[in-house]
């Protein structure tokens, strides 16, 4: 049973490297000045998007639209605070500290997985397409927080499997906080609104 268990852990490793090899040794150096603008662009977004939406609802006086963007900000601290204790109790180093050959082209300083800007990214894109469902906010959203994860491996710091657990904890870490607002506001009996229907 032991014996299995490693021969599937070393499986698992090799084909993390493998594919990150592909992804950053081989890749289009020209495209490292975007890459870059769009790993950069995970956390101002992120902290953008519900802070606009609050005020566009604060300014028309739509308590419907401030309740949205409390929701989504609620929803990057829960990603937050799931994500760092996830870095802090696995410690797993970056590509580039056990690979030589991986080359790092962007700033991460604590550990690995999971990868917080995919987590982030996708908790603002699943956030942003439960609380406005419709095909041209979720297709953008998921499309930016895709593009975020992959810069994350094309810019050399994170495994795939970094990423795949970023966008699971992500996206999880909104329907967390998209199920609690919902229980919480059944108990106030003031059901949270989505488009106009009730929860």
């Amino acid at each position: 049973m032991l014996l299995i268990s490693f021969s599937i852990s070393t499986y698992a490793q090799n084909f993390d490297i493998q594919t990150l090899r592909e992804i950053n040794v081989e890749r289009n150096r020209s495209l490292d000045p975007t890459f870059k603008a769009i790993t950069n662009s995970a956390s101002p977004i992120s902290i953008a998007a519900p802070l606009i939406i609050y005020s566009i609802g604060t300014i028309n006086k739509d308590a419907d639209l401030k309740k949205k963007g409390i929701f989504i900000g609620e929803t990057f601290l829960v990603n937050a605070f799931i994500t760092t204790a996830l870095k802090y109790s696995i410690k797993r180093d970056r590509p580039s500290v056990t690979y030589t050959d991986i080359e790092k082209m962007s700033s991460g300083g604590s550990g690995s997985f999971p990868s917080g800007h995919t987590s982030e990214s996708f908790a603002t894109a699943t956030s942003l397409s439960l609380a406005f469902p419709k095909w041209y906010v979720i297709a953008p959203s998921f499309l930016w927080a895709s593009a975020v994860g992959y810069s994350r491996m094309d810019l050399g710091v994170h495994y795939p499997t970094d990423v795949a657990a970023g966008a699971i904890v992500g996206a999880g870490s909104a329907y967390l906080s998209y199920k609690l607002n919902k229980w919480i506001n059944k108990k106030k009996n003031k059901p949270i609104l989505f488009d106009g229907k009730k929860e």
